[in-house]
């Protein structure tokens, strides 16, 4: 078994990525959408 202990995680950081992480998925689906709405506009 390890030694390590599992409250040596660092929470701060982890929400900390998580969050940035969730920011960059929201604005890629929005780029993404803007994009195909855009094609749907100019290239029919």
């Amino acid at each position: 078994m390890s030694d390590q202990n599992d409250s040596a995680m660092d929470y701060a950081e982890h929400d900390k990525t998580y969050v940035r992480f969730l920011g960059m998925t929201k604005y890629g689906v929005i780029g993404t959408l803007v994009i195909v709405g855009l094609m749907a506009i100019f290239l029919t």
